[in-house]
């Protein structure tokens, strides 16, 4: 069942206000939860579901979600929503007013996607229990907290619908921008979102096409090309930081990249 909150504090009673804070929770919903709002709401309303499975009717028609969906009910469209027959509904929900970055995704009645599992999963469960407990406590900039990091979950939310990959690929360069500095593993990789390590290398050159080392290296590059520029560091330094051993190879990918040498890249400033 849900967590202990007044009625007032219910989703089904909220949502009558044109413009207002951010206002959530986090239910935990046997098969008989459901809430029928046949005129619609002045609120917008995001869930993401934790697990079981729920669904949305509009007029447009139904839309089932379950665990990483996160689901957009635009304001003003009539809608039911609940608890799947036969399930339980575990999901985080967040009222709020419209913001600029509902724009970037498709206009839709209620808008669903999936995230996939992996760190994009993490990052987005982490936004929506920060918005929650800044939602709760309320303390200083509380209302601005909140924002941001419900702008932040629909800016990634936005950025998957701009470039449709492969679940396993999006977990591939998710995996390898969070670790950038270590030892390219494709073995390891590649058991992780089970595929061999030749599909993997092949569906990540026909997804975006580059291997995986040369994503890699850009990214440690242009790494170490803003380390030059704004830190302080050194080119020996820069290189170790963003993971090169070798700096004889940094220094030769460095100048493939930016047509100077890093010592040169570094004086230009």
């Amino acid at each position: 069942m849900s967590s202990s909150m007044n009625q007032y504090d219910r989703p089904e009673n909220y949502g009558h206000h044109s413009s207002g804070p951010i206002f959530g929770g986090h239910f935990n919903e046997n098969e008989a939860y459901q809430v029928a709002r046949p005129a619609g709401m002045n609120d917008w309303l995001l869930a993401y579901t934790l697990g079981g499975e729920g669904y949305f009717r509009t007029p447009a028609g139904e839309k089932r979600v379950g665990e990483g969906t996160l689901s957009l009910l635009r304001a003003g469209v009539p809608h039911t929503y609940g608890t799947a027959a036969g399930e339980s509904w575990n999901f985080m929900w967040v009222h709020c007013h419209r913001i600029h970055e509902f724009s970037y995704l498709p206009q839709e009645e209620v808008f669903v996607h999936t995230i996939p599992e992996g760190e994009l999963r993490a990052r987005v469960h982490q936004a929506f229990l920060s918005m929650l407990h800044d939602s709760r406590e309320r303390s200083s900039y509380w209302e601005q907290l909140c924002s941001n990091s419900l702008q932040e979950i629909i800016l990634l939310l936005a950025r998957r619908t701009d470039r449709v990959l492969d679940p396993r690929i999006e977990q591939t360069l998710q995996h390898l921008s969070s670790h950038m500095i270590e030892p390219l593993r494709i073995d390891e990789l590649a058991a992780a979102v089970n595929l061999s390590t030749s599909r993997l290398s092949h569906l990540f050159k026909q997804q975006t096409g580059t291997t995986m080392i040369e994503h890699l290296n850009r990214m440690r590059i242009e790494q170490a090309a803003l380390l030059l520029k704004h830190s302080g560091r050194n080119a020996t330094e820069a290189a170790l930081d963003v993971g090169f051993n070798n700096y004889n190879h940094f220094a030769e990918l460095f100048r493939r990249h930016y047509g100077l040498s890093p010592s040169k890249y570094e004086t230009s400033f």
